[in-house]
Protein backbone atom coordinates (compact mmCIF):
# COMPACT_ATOMS: atom_id res chain seq x y z
CA UNK A 1 0.00 0.00 0.00
CA UNK A 2 2.77 2.37 0.92
CA UNK A 3 4.66 1.37 -2.25
CA UNK A 4 1.63 2.09 -4.47
CA UNK A 5 1.10 5.45 -2.79
CA UNK A 6 4.73 6.37 -3.37
CA UNK A 7 4.48 5.67 -7.11
CA UNK A 8 1.16 7.51 -7.29
CA UNK A 9 2.77 10.58 -5.79
CA UNK A 10 5.69 10.36 -8.23
CA UNK A 11 3.28 9.99 -11.15
CA UNK A 12 1.28 13.01 -10.03
CA UNK A 13 4.46 15.06 -9.70
CA UNK A 14 5.62 14.08 -13.20
CA UNK A 15 2.23 14.90 -14.67
CA UNK A 16 2.29 18.20 -12.85
CA UNK A 17 5.71 19.00 -14.31
CA UNK A 18 4.62 18.07 -17.84
CA UNK A 19 1.53 20.24 -17.61
CA UNK A 20 3.20 23.15 -15.87
CA UNK A 21 4.24 24.90 -19.06
CA UNK A 22 0.74 25.09 -20.47
CA UNK A 23 -0.62 26.23 -17.13
CA UNK A 24 1.81 29.14 -16.93
CA UNK A 25 -0.01 32.41 -16.32
CA UNK A 26 1.29 34.39 -19.29
CA UNK A 27 -0.92 37.00 -20.91
CA UNK A 28 -0.95 36.12 -24.61
CA UNK A 29 -3.12 39.04 -25.65
CA UNK A 30 -0.91 41.10 -27.96
CA UNK A 31 -0.31 44.81 -27.59
CA UNK A 32 -2.15 45.23 -30.90
CA UNK A 33 -5.24 43.56 -29.42
CA UNK A 34 -5.02 45.42 -26.11
CA UNK A 35 -5.12 48.76 -27.97
CA UNK A 36 -8.03 47.65 -30.19
CA UNK A 37 -5.82 47.57 -33.25
CA UNK A 38 -4.43 51.08 -32.92
CA UNK A 39 -0.84 50.29 -31.88
CA UNK A 40 1.95 47.89 -32.79
CA UNK A 41 4.18 46.05 -30.33
CA UNK A 42 7.65 47.37 -29.52
CA UNK A 43 10.68 45.22 -30.26
CA UNK A 44 11.02 44.21 -26.60
CA UNK A 45 7.33 43.32 -26.39
CA UNK A 46 7.62 41.14 -29.50
CA UNK A 47 10.60 39.13 -28.25
CA UNK A 48 9.12 38.77 -24.75
CA UNK A 49 5.86 37.51 -26.28
CA UNK A 50 7.60 34.79 -28.30
CA UNK A 51 9.83 33.82 -25.37
CA UNK A 52 6.73 33.28 -23.24
CA UNK A 53 5.12 31.28 -26.05
CA UNK A 54 8.20 29.06 -26.34
CA UNK A 55 8.28 28.59 -22.56
CA UNK A 56 4.65 27.53 -22.58
CA UNK A 57 4.13 25.48 -25.73
CA UNK A 58 6.50 22.70 -26.91
CA UNK A 59 5.29 23.40 -30.47
CA UNK A 60 7.17 26.74 -30.35
CA UNK A 61 10.94 27.21 -30.32
CA UNK A 62 12.87 30.48 -30.10
CA UNK A 63 16.43 30.75 -31.40
CA UNK A 64 18.90 33.62 -31.30
CA UNK A 65 20.96 33.69 -34.50
CA UNK A 66 23.68 36.04 -35.69
CA UNK A 67 24.05 39.78 -35.47
CA UNK A 68 22.39 42.91 -36.80
CA UNK A 69 23.80 46.39 -37.34
CA UNK A 70 21.92 47.54 -34.24
CA UNK A 71 24.01 45.35 -31.94
CA UNK A 72 20.97 43.22 -31.15
CA UNK A 73 20.71 39.66 -32.51
CA UNK A 74 18.16 38.29 -34.94
CA UNK A 75 15.62 35.85 -33.58
CA UNK A 76 14.05 32.91 -35.37
CA UNK A 77 10.78 31.48 -34.08
CA UNK A 78 9.67 27.99 -35.09
CA UNK A 79 6.28 26.30 -35.03
CA UNK A 80 5.84 22.56 -35.56
CA UNK A 81 2.75 20.58 -34.59
CA UNK A 82 4.80 17.60 -33.40
CA UNK A 83 7.66 19.65 -31.93
CA UNK A 84 10.06 18.43 -34.65
CA UNK A 85 11.67 21.51 -36.13
CA UNK A 86 13.38 21.66 -39.52
CA UNK A 87 12.02 18.23 -40.50
CA UNK A 88 13.09 17.53 -44.10
CA UNK A 89 10.02 15.36 -44.68
CA UNK A 90 7.76 18.39 -44.27
CA UNK A 91 7.41 21.54 -46.31
CA UNK A 92 8.82 24.68 -44.75
CA UNK A 93 7.49 28.23 -44.70
CA UNK A 94 9.60 31.22 -43.72
CA UNK A 95 7.82 34.48 -42.80
CA UNK A 96 9.84 37.70 -42.68
CA UNK A 97 8.49 40.67 -40.73
CA UNK A 98 9.60 44.23 -40.09
CA UNK A 99 12.06 44.58 -42.96
CA UNK A 100 10.52 48.06 -43.07
CA UNK A 101 9.39 48.44 -39.42
CA UNK A 102 6.96 51.22 -40.25
CA UNK A 103 5.14 48.53 -42.22
CA UNK A 104 4.42 46.60 -39.04
CA UNK A 105 1.29 44.69 -40.08
CA UNK A 106 3.09 41.37 -40.32
CA UNK A 107 4.76 41.76 -36.93
CA UNK A 108 1.44 41.87 -35.09
CA UNK A 109 -0.34 39.41 -37.39
CA UNK A 110 2.35 36.74 -36.99
CA UNK A 111 2.35 37.04 -33.20
CA UNK A 112 -1.36 36.21 -33.17
CA UNK A 113 -0.90 33.51 -35.80
CA UNK A 114 1.75 31.61 -33.83
CA UNK A 115 -0.27 31.91 -30.63
CA UNK A 116 -3.42 30.62 -32.29
CA UNK A 117 -1.57 27.74 -33.93
CA UNK A 118 -0.05 26.76 -30.58
CA UNK A 119 -3.25 26.98 -28.52
CA UNK A 120 -5.40 25.27 -31.16
CA UNK A 121 -7.66 28.21 -31.95
CA UNK A 122 -6.90 27.53 -35.62
CA UNK A 123 -6.10 24.11 -37.04
CA UNK A 124 -2.31 23.65 -37.13
CA UNK A 125 -0.70 22.08 -40.21
CA UNK A 126 0.49 18.49 -40.03
CA UNK A 127 3.08 18.68 -42.81
CA UNK A 128 4.44 22.24 -42.64
CA UNK A 129 7.13 23.62 -40.39
CA UNK A 130 6.71 27.38 -39.99
CA UNK A 131 9.53 29.75 -39.10
CA UNK A 132 9.45 33.51 -38.70
CA UNK A 133 11.91 36.33 -38.25
CA UNK A 134 9.71 38.42 -35.92
CA UNK A 135 11.51 41.75 -36.52
CA UNK A 136 14.18 41.68 -39.24
CA UNK A 137 15.14 45.36 -39.19
CA UNK A 138 15.87 45.59 -35.48
CA UNK A 139 17.58 48.97 -35.69
CA UNK A 140 14.67 50.48 -37.58
CA UNK A 141 12.27 48.87 -35.13
CA UNK A 142 14.00 50.56 -32.19
CA UNK A 143 13.91 53.93 -33.99
CA UNK A 144 10.23 54.62 -33.39
CA UNK A 145 8.28 57.71 -34.40
CA UNK A 146 4.80 58.79 -35.51
CA UNK A 147 5.55 60.94 -38.54
CA UNK A 148 7.83 59.39 -41.18
CA UNK A 149 5.15 57.19 -42.77
CA UNK A 150 3.56 60.29 -44.28
CA UNK A 151 0.94 58.45 -46.35
CA UNK A 152 0.06 55.69 -43.89
CA UNK A 153 -3.09 55.28 -41.78
CA UNK A 154 -1.73 53.90 -38.49
CA UNK A 155 -0.48 52.48 -36.28
CA UNK A 156 -0.02 55.25 -33.73
CA UNK A 157 3.75 54.77 -33.50
CA UNK A 158 6.09 52.62 -35.61
CA UNK A 159 9.68 51.99 -36.63
CA UNK A 160 11.79 53.62 -39.34
CA UNK A 161 12.48 52.26 -42.84
CA UNK A 162 16.27 52.51 -42.67
CA UNK A 163 18.20 50.12 -40.46
CA UNK A 164 20.75 51.10 -37.80
CA UNK A 165 23.15 52.19 -40.58
CA UNK A 166 20.31 53.68 -42.67
CA UNK A 167 20.27 50.86 -45.24
CA UNK A 168 17.04 49.74 -46.86
CA UNK A 169 17.30 46.03 -46.12
CA UNK A 170 15.03 45.16 -49.03
CA UNK A 171 17.81 46.20 -51.39
CA UNK A 172 20.57 44.29 -49.60
CA UNK A 173 19.96 40.59 -50.17
CA UNK A 174 22.59 40.16 -52.89
CA UNK A 175 25.19 42.71 -51.87
CA UNK A 176 24.99 41.95 -48.11
CA UNK A 177 26.38 45.24 -46.82
CA UNK A 178 24.64 44.79 -43.49
CA UNK A 179 24.98 42.30 -40.67
CA UNK A 180 21.21 41.86 -40.93
CA UNK A 181 21.48 40.56 -44.49
CA UNK A 182 24.34 38.23 -43.66
CA UNK A 183 22.37 36.75 -40.77
CA UNK A 184 19.26 36.47 -42.95
CA UNK A 185 21.32 34.46 -45.43
CA UNK A 186 22.35 32.09 -42.64
CA UNK A 187 18.73 31.74 -41.52
CA UNK A 188 17.44 31.24 -45.06
CA UNK A 189 19.78 28.34 -45.74
CA UNK A 190 19.09 26.88 -42.29
CA UNK A 191 15.32 26.88 -42.88
CA UNK A 192 15.61 26.08 -46.62
CA UNK A 193 12.01 27.26 -47.16
CA UNK A 194 9.81 25.90 -49.90
CA UNK A 195 7.63 29.00 -49.53
CA UNK A 196 8.62 32.48 -48.37
CA UNK A 197 6.39 35.40 -47.28
CA UNK A 198 7.66 38.94 -46.69
CA UNK A 199 5.06 41.24 -45.09
CA UNK A 200 4.87 44.87 -46.29
CA UNK A 201 2.54 47.87 -46.68
CA UNK A 202 2.02 49.38 -50.14
CA UNK A 203 2.02 52.86 -51.64
CA UNK A 204 1.26 54.09 -55.17
CA UNK A 205 -2.48 54.54 -55.74
CA UNK A 206 -5.82 54.49 -53.93
CA UNK A 207 -8.27 51.61 -54.42
CA UNK A 208 -10.75 49.47 -52.49
CA UNK A 209 -8.58 46.39 -51.86
CA UNK A 210 -6.85 46.05 -48.49
CA UNK A 211 -4.68 43.13 -49.60
CA UNK A 212 -2.37 42.95 -52.59
CA UNK A 213 0.15 40.26 -53.43
CA UNK A 214 3.50 40.53 -55.11
CA UNK A 215 4.60 37.01 -56.02
CA UNK A 216 7.90 36.40 -57.71
CA UNK A 217 7.49 36.57 -61.48
CA UNK A 218 6.42 33.14 -62.77
CA UNK A 219 8.42 33.18 -66.03
CA UNK A 220 11.52 34.13 -64.08
CA UNK A 221 10.95 31.32 -61.59
CA UNK A 222 10.43 29.03 -64.57
CA UNK A 223 9.72 25.36 -65.14
CA UNK A 224 7.23 23.35 -63.10
CA UNK A 225 7.61 25.75 -60.20
CA UNK A 226 6.70 28.78 -62.31
CA UNK A 227 3.70 26.98 -63.78
CA UNK A 228 2.53 25.81 -60.35
CA UNK A 229 2.87 29.34 -58.94
CA UNK A 230 0.98 30.93 -61.83
CA UNK A 231 -1.73 28.33 -62.42
CA UNK A 232 -2.33 26.87 -58.96
CA UNK A 233 -0.86 28.64 -55.93
CA UNK A 234 -1.88 32.21 -56.81
CA UNK A 235 -5.46 31.42 -57.95
CA UNK A 236 -5.95 29.00 -55.04
CA UNK A 237 -4.85 31.65 -52.54
CA UNK A 238 -7.14 34.20 -54.14
CA UNK A 239 -10.03 31.73 -53.92
CA UNK A 240 -9.29 30.86 -50.28
CA UNK A 241 -9.45 34.54 -49.41
CA UNK A 242 -12.56 35.04 -51.51
CA UNK A 243 -14.20 32.29 -49.44
CA UNK A 244 -13.50 34.52 -46.42
CA UNK A 245 -15.05 37.51 -48.24
CA UNK A 246 -11.60 39.07 -48.62
CA UNK A 247 -10.58 40.63 -51.93
CA UNK A 248 -6.97 40.56 -53.06
CA UNK A 249 -5.35 41.90 -56.21
CA UNK A 250 -1.81 41.88 -57.56
CA UNK A 251 0.46 44.66 -56.28
CA UNK A 252 -0.68 47.87 -57.97
CA UNK A 253 2.54 48.90 -59.68
CA UNK A 254 1.28 52.38 -60.56
CA UNK A 255 2.92 55.70 -59.67
CA UNK A 256 1.51 59.13 -60.49
CA UNK A 257 -1.33 57.68 -62.55
CA UNK A 258 -4.64 55.88 -62.09
CA UNK A 259 -4.74 52.07 -62.45
CA UNK A 260 -7.59 51.72 -64.97
CA UNK A 261 -5.23 51.34 -67.92
CA UNK A 262 -3.57 48.37 -66.27
CA UNK A 263 -0.02 47.92 -65.05
CA UNK A 264 3.00 45.63 -65.42
CA UNK A 265 4.06 43.13 -62.80
CA UNK A 266 6.94 44.35 -60.68
CA UNK A 267 10.14 42.46 -61.54
CA UNK A 268 11.78 41.38 -58.31
CA UNK A 269 15.52 41.41 -58.97
CA UNK A 270 17.74 39.53 -56.47
CA UNK A 271 18.37 42.68 -54.44
CA UNK A 272 14.81 42.18 -53.15
CA UNK A 273 13.82 39.39 -50.77
CA UNK A 274 11.65 37.37 -53.18
CA UNK A 275 14.14 37.88 -56.00
CA UNK A 276 16.88 36.45 -53.80
CA UNK A 277 14.81 33.50 -52.55
CA UNK A 278 13.82 32.64 -56.13
CA UNK A 279 17.50 31.96 -56.88
CA UNK A 280 17.14 28.88 -54.66
CA UNK A 281 13.79 27.77 -56.16
CA UNK A 282 11.66 29.06 -53.29
CA UNK A 283 8.08 30.12 -54.01
CA UNK A 284 8.21 33.72 -52.80
CA UNK A 285 5.63 36.41 -52.23
CA UNK A 286 5.36 39.83 -50.64
CA UNK A 287 2.14 40.76 -48.91
CA UNK A 288 1.40 44.41 -49.58
CA UNK A 289 -1.49 45.78 -47.53
CA UNK A 290 -2.88 49.14 -48.59
CA UNK A 291 -1.50 52.06 -46.57
CA UNK A 292 -4.77 54.03 -46.41
CA UNK A 293 -6.83 51.26 -44.83
CA UNK A 294 -7.22 51.20 -41.01
CA UNK A 295 -4.37 49.45 -39.23
CA UNK A 296 -6.63 46.91 -37.52
CA UNK A 297 -8.12 45.86 -40.84
CA UNK A 298 -4.69 45.51 -42.46
CA UNK A 299 -3.30 43.33 -39.66
CA UNK A 300 -6.34 41.07 -39.50
CA UNK A 301 -6.30 40.47 -43.26
CA UNK A 302 -2.56 39.77 -43.20
CA UNK A 303 -3.30 37.14 -40.53
CA UNK A 304 -5.98 35.55 -42.70
CA UNK A 305 -3.72 35.50 -45.75
CA UNK A 306 -0.91 33.72 -43.90
CA UNK A 307 -3.35 31.23 -42.41
CA UNK A 308 -4.76 30.50 -45.87
CA UNK A 309 -1.28 30.05 -47.31
CA UNK A 310 -0.42 27.55 -44.56
CA UNK A 311 -3.56 25.56 -45.41
CA UNK A 312 -2.62 25.44 -49.09
CA UNK A 313 0.97 24.37 -48.40
CA UNK A 314 -0.17 21.69 -45.96
CA UNK A 315 -2.56 20.26 -48.55
CA UNK A 316 0.02 20.29 -51.37
CA UNK A 317 3.29 19.91 -49.46
CA UNK A 318 4.51 16.74 -51.18
CA UNK A 319 3.87 18.15 -54.65
CA UNK A 320 5.67 21.40 -53.77
CA UNK A 321 8.72 19.51 -52.54
CA UNK A 322 8.75 17.31 -55.66
CA UNK A 323 8.56 20.12 -58.19
CA UNK A 324 11.21 22.07 -56.27
CA UNK A 325 13.57 19.11 -56.60
CA UNK A 326 12.62 18.74 -60.27
CA UNK A 327 13.41 22.40 -60.82
CA UNK A 328 16.97 21.87 -59.58
CA UNK A 329 17.37 18.98 -62.04
CA UNK A 330 16.05 21.20 -64.81
CA UNK A 331 18.50 23.95 -63.84
CA UNK A 332 21.39 21.49 -64.01
CA UNK A 333 20.46 20.39 -67.54
CA UNK A 334 19.89 23.90 -68.90
CA UNK A 335 22.33 25.24 -71.46
CA UNK A 336 21.36 28.91 -71.11
CA UNK A 337 20.35 31.29 -68.34
CA UNK A 338 18.24 34.43 -68.67
CA UNK A 339 20.03 37.32 -67.00
CA UNK A 340 17.25 39.87 -67.43
CA UNK A 341 13.59 40.01 -68.42
CA UNK A 342 11.19 42.44 -70.06
CA UNK A 343 7.41 42.69 -70.19
CA UNK A 344 5.69 40.65 -72.89
CA UNK A 345 2.89 43.01 -73.89
CA UNK A 346 1.26 40.38 -76.14
CA UNK A 347 -0.04 38.45 -73.09
CA UNK A 348 -2.07 39.78 -70.19
CA UNK A 349 -4.26 38.66 -67.31
CA UNK A 350 -7.61 40.42 -66.85
CA UNK A 351 -8.23 41.57 -63.28
CA UNK A 352 -11.57 42.36 -61.68
CA UNK A 353 -10.13 45.50 -60.13
CA UNK A 354 -11.97 47.51 -57.49
CA UNK A 355 -10.82 51.09 -57.59
CA UNK A 356 -11.93 54.68 -57.13
CA UNK A 357 -12.46 57.27 -59.83
CA UNK A 358 -9.41 59.51 -60.10
CA UNK A 359 -9.17 62.95 -61.66
CA UNK A 360 -6.58 65.68 -61.93
CA UNK A 361 -7.60 69.00 -60.41
CA UNK A 362 -5.85 72.26 -59.65
CA UNK A 363 -3.60 72.03 -56.62
CA UNK A 364 -4.27 74.40 -53.72
CA UNK A 365 -0.62 74.11 -52.66
CA UNK A 366 1.39 74.26 -55.89
CA UNK A 367 0.76 75.89 -59.24
CA UNK A 368 0.24 72.50 -60.91
CA UNK A 369 -2.31 69.72 -61.02
CA UNK A 370 -2.87 67.07 -58.35
CA UNK A 371 -4.35 63.58 -58.51
CA UNK A 372 -7.52 63.16 -56.47
CA UNK A 373 -9.23 59.80 -55.87
CA UNK A 374 -12.93 60.09 -55.09
CA UNK A 375 -13.80 57.39 -52.53
CA UNK A 376 -17.48 58.27 -53.00
CA UNK A 377 -17.18 56.91 -56.55
CA UNK A 378 -15.98 53.33 -56.30
CA UNK A 379 -15.92 51.14 -59.40
CA UNK A 380 -15.25 47.55 -60.45
CA UNK A 381 -13.56 47.32 -63.84
CA UNK A 382 -11.72 44.79 -65.96
CA UNK A 383 -8.11 45.95 -66.23
CA UNK A 384 -5.07 44.41 -67.91
CA UNK A 385 -2.30 43.04 -65.76
CA UNK A 386 0.95 42.53 -67.68
CA UNK A 387 2.31 39.55 -65.79
CA UNK A 388 4.12 37.72 -68.59
CA UNK A 389 7.81 38.30 -69.23
CA UNK A 390 10.21 37.31 -72.00
CA UNK A 391 14.00 37.10 -72.02
CA UNK A 392 15.88 40.35 -72.48
CA UNK A 393 19.44 39.07 -72.08
CA UNK A 394 20.56 35.43 -72.18
CA UNK A 395 23.95 33.80 -71.61
CA UNK A 396 25.31 30.27 -71.93
CA UNK A 397 25.96 28.46 -68.67
CA UNK A 398 29.61 27.46 -68.20
CA UNK A 399 30.66 24.18 -66.61
CA UNK A 400 32.41 26.16 -63.89
CA UNK A 401 33.79 29.54 -62.88
CA UNK A 402 37.32 30.24 -61.71
CA UNK A 403 37.83 33.07 -59.23
CA UNK A 404 41.34 34.09 -58.12
CA UNK A 405 41.66 33.87 -54.36
CA UNK A 406 42.50 37.56 -53.99
CA UNK A 407 38.85 38.52 -54.61
CA UNK A 408 38.05 37.51 -51.06
CA UNK A 409 34.96 39.70 -50.50
CA UNK A 410 33.16 37.94 -53.32
CA UNK A 411 34.37 34.53 -52.18
CA UNK A 412 33.09 35.27 -48.65
CA UNK A 413 29.60 35.94 -50.04
CA UNK A 414 29.69 32.70 -52.03
CA UNK A 415 30.64 30.79 -48.88
CA UNK A 416 27.87 32.53 -46.94
CA UNK A 417 25.40 31.22 -49.52
CA UNK A 418 26.75 27.68 -49.16
CA UNK A 419 28.29 27.61 -52.63
CA UNK A 420 30.41 24.47 -53.11
CA UNK A 421 33.90 24.87 -54.58
CA UNK A 422 37.30 23.22 -54.97
CA UNK A 423 40.76 24.77 -54.79
CA UNK A 424 43.43 24.55 -57.50
CA UNK A 425 46.16 22.30 -56.11
CA UNK A 426 49.08 23.76 -58.08
CA UNK A 427 49.80 26.62 -60.44
CA UNK A 428 47.96 25.73 -63.65
CA UNK A 429 47.15 27.16 -67.09
CA UNK A 430 43.51 26.78 -68.21
CA UNK A 431 41.87 27.67 -71.49
CA UNK A 432 39.04 29.92 -70.33
CA UNK A 433 36.39 32.24 -71.61
CA UNK A 434 36.90 35.72 -70.17
CA UNK A 435 35.21 39.11 -70.35
CA UNK A 436 36.50 42.57 -71.06
CA UNK A 437 34.19 45.30 -69.81
CA UNK A 438 33.22 47.14 -72.99
CA UNK A 439 30.89 49.75 -71.51
CA UNK A 440 28.72 50.51 -68.49
CA UNK A 441 26.72 53.34 -66.98
CA UNK A 442 26.70 54.46 -63.35
CA UNK A 443 24.00 56.16 -61.31
CA UNK A 444 24.64 59.85 -60.65
CA UNK A 445 23.82 59.73 -56.93
CA UNK A 446 24.47 57.04 -54.30
CA UNK A 447 22.01 54.15 -54.13
CA UNK A 448 22.05 52.12 -50.92
CA UNK A 449 25.69 52.87 -50.25
CA UNK A 450 26.83 52.21 -53.83
CA UNK A 451 27.26 53.95 -57.14
CA UNK A 452 25.41 51.19 -58.93
CA UNK A 453 26.38 50.28 -62.50
CA UNK A 454 23.80 49.38 -65.15
CA UNK A 455 23.58 48.67 -68.89
CA UNK A 456 26.86 46.80 -68.60
CA UNK A 457 28.21 45.36 -71.86
CA UNK A 458 31.08 42.93 -72.23
CA UNK A 459 33.32 41.48 -74.92
CA UNK A 460 34.02 37.76 -74.67
CA UNK A 461 37.50 36.36 -75.37
CA UNK A 462 38.80 32.80 -75.10
CA UNK A 463 42.44 32.43 -74.12
CA UNK A 464 44.89 30.47 -72.01
CA UNK A 465 45.25 32.02 -68.57
CA UNK A 466 47.50 31.21 -65.62
CA UNK A 467 46.00 30.50 -62.22
CA UNK A 468 47.67 30.04 -58.87
CA UNK A 469 47.51 27.30 -56.31
CA UNK A 470 44.55 28.03 -54.03
CA UNK A 471 42.36 29.78 -56.62
CA UNK A 472 38.70 28.71 -56.59
CA UNK A 473 36.93 26.47 -59.10
CA UNK A 474 33.15 26.64 -58.73
CA UNK A 475 31.02 24.10 -60.59
CA UNK A 476 27.63 25.29 -61.79
CA UNK A 477 26.18 21.80 -61.20
CA UNK A 478 24.97 22.64 -57.71
CA UNK A 479 21.88 24.09 -56.03
CA UNK A 480 23.41 27.57 -56.09
CA UNK A 481 23.53 27.60 -59.91
CA UNK A 482 21.04 30.45 -60.28
CA UNK A 483 22.75 32.45 -57.55
CA UNK A 484 26.09 32.01 -59.36
CA UNK A 485 24.68 33.14 -62.71
CA UNK A 486 22.91 36.15 -61.17
CA UNK A 487 26.00 37.37 -59.33
CA UNK A 488 29.03 36.34 -61.41
CA UNK A 489 27.75 37.27 -64.88
CA UNK A 490 28.61 41.00 -65.09
CA UNK A 491 25.67 41.87 -67.37
CA UNK A 492 23.13 40.55 -64.84
CA UNK A 493 21.28 43.52 -63.25
CA UNK A 494 22.32 42.60 -59.69
CA UNK A 495 25.74 41.15 -60.48
CA UNK A 496 28.62 41.68 -58.11
CA UNK A 497 30.19 43.79 -60.88
CA UNK A 498 27.19 46.13 -61.00
CA UNK A 499 27.25 46.39 -57.21
CA UNK A 500 30.86 47.68 -57.36
CA UNK A 501 32.68 44.62 -56.03
CA UNK A 502 35.14 44.80 -58.94
CA UNK A 503 35.47 48.57 -59.36
CA UNK A 504 39.25 48.49 -58.96
CA UNK A 505 39.54 47.00 -62.47
CA UNK A 506 37.84 50.09 -63.92
CA UNK A 507 40.78 52.36 -63.10
CA UNK A 508 43.88 52.26 -65.28
CA UNK A 509 46.95 52.09 -63.04
CA UNK A 510 49.85 52.65 -65.48
CA UNK A 511 50.01 55.56 -67.95
CA UNK A 512 52.46 57.22 -70.33
CA UNK A 513 54.05 60.63 -70.71
CA UNK A 514 53.56 61.94 -74.22
CA UNK A 515 57.07 63.32 -74.61
CA UNK A 516 58.50 59.85 -73.91
CA UNK A 517 55.90 57.72 -75.65
CA UNK A 518 55.99 59.68 -78.96
CA UNK A 519 59.16 57.93 -80.02
CA UNK A 520 57.88 54.49 -78.95
CA UNK A 521 54.57 55.11 -80.69
CA UNK A 522 56.39 55.89 -83.92
CA UNK A 523 58.35 52.62 -83.71
CA UNK A 524 55.20 50.63 -82.84
CA UNK A 525 53.38 51.85 -85.96
CA UNK A 526 56.47 51.37 -88.13
CA UNK A 527 56.88 47.76 -86.98
CA UNK A 528 53.18 46.86 -87.19
CA UNK A 529 51.73 47.72 -90.59
CA UNK A 530 48.31 46.24 -89.77
CA UNK A 531 48.01 48.42 -86.69
CA UNK A 532 49.26 51.43 -88.65
CA UNK A 533 46.52 50.90 -91.25
CA UNK A 534 43.83 50.79 -88.53
CA UNK A 535 45.29 53.94 -87.01
CA UNK A 536 45.17 55.86 -90.29
CA UNK A 537 41.63 54.66 -91.02
CA UNK A 538 40.45 55.79 -87.60
CA UNK A 539 41.93 59.25 -88.14
CA UNK A 540 40.25 59.44 -91.53
CA UNK A 541 36.80 58.47 -90.22
CA UNK A 542 36.75 59.98 -86.71
CA UNK A 543 37.11 63.75 -86.71
CA UNK A 544 37.28 64.10 -82.92
CA UNK A 545 40.01 61.45 -82.84
CA UNK A 546 41.93 63.10 -85.68
CA UNK A 547 41.92 66.43 -83.84
CA UNK A 548 43.10 65.08 -80.48
CA UNK A 549 46.78 64.19 -80.15
CA UNK A 550 46.38 62.59 -76.73
CA UNK A 551 43.56 60.32 -77.92
CA UNK A 552 45.76 59.16 -80.78
CA UNK A 553 48.67 58.32 -78.50
CA UNK A 554 46.34 56.65 -76.01
CA UNK A 555 44.90 54.51 -78.82
CA UNK A 556 48.35 53.35 -79.84
CA UNK A 557 49.26 52.68 -76.20
CA UNK A 558 46.14 50.59 -75.63
CA UNK A 559 46.91 48.55 -78.73
CA UNK A 560 50.49 47.85 -77.68
CA UNK A 561 52.25 45.53 -75.25
CA UNK A 562 52.63 48.45 -72.84
CA UNK A 563 48.92 48.56 -71.98
CA UNK A 564 48.12 46.73 -68.73
CA UNK A 565 46.00 43.60 -69.00
CA UNK A 566 44.20 44.23 -65.72
CA UNK A 567 42.35 47.34 -66.93
CA UNK A 568 38.69 46.42 -67.62
CA UNK A 569 39.58 42.73 -67.34
CA UNK A 570 36.76 41.03 -65.46
CA UNK A 571 38.50 38.69 -63.01
CA UNK A 572 35.99 35.85 -63.04
CA UNK A 573 36.66 33.20 -65.67
CA UNK A 574 34.40 30.67 -67.36
CA UNK A 575 35.33 27.03 -67.96
CA UNK A 576 33.42 25.10 -70.65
Amino acid sequence: MKKASYFSIITLLLLSCNLSNKNASFDFETHFEKTNGLETATYDQVISFYQNLADTYPEIKLETIGETDSGEPLHLIWFSTDGKFNDSKKSSLLINNGIHPGESDGIDATMMLFRDLANGKITPPKSVTIATIPVYNVGGGLNRNSTTRTNQNGPKEYGFRGNARNYDLNRDFIKCDTKNARTFTEIFHKVAPDVFIDNHVSNGADYQHTLTHLFTQHNKLGGELGTYLHEQLIPNLEQELQNKQLDITPYVNVWGATPEKGWPQFIDYPRYSTGYTTLFNTLGMMVETHMLKPYKQRVEQTYELMNSMITLIDFDYQHIKTIKDNQYKSNFSSKEYVLDWKTDSTKTTTLNFKGYEGTYINSKVTNGKRLLYNQKKPFTKAVSYYNYMKPKNTVTIPAAYIIPQNWHKVIDLLKLNQVAFSRIKKDTVFKVNTYKIKSYETVATPFEGHYLHFNTKTKSVTKETSFRKGDYIISTKQKAIRYLMATLEPEAPDSFFNWNYFDSILQQKEHFSAYVFEDKAERILKNNLKLNTKFENKKATDTAFANNNHKQLDWIHKNSEHYEHAHLQYPVYRLH
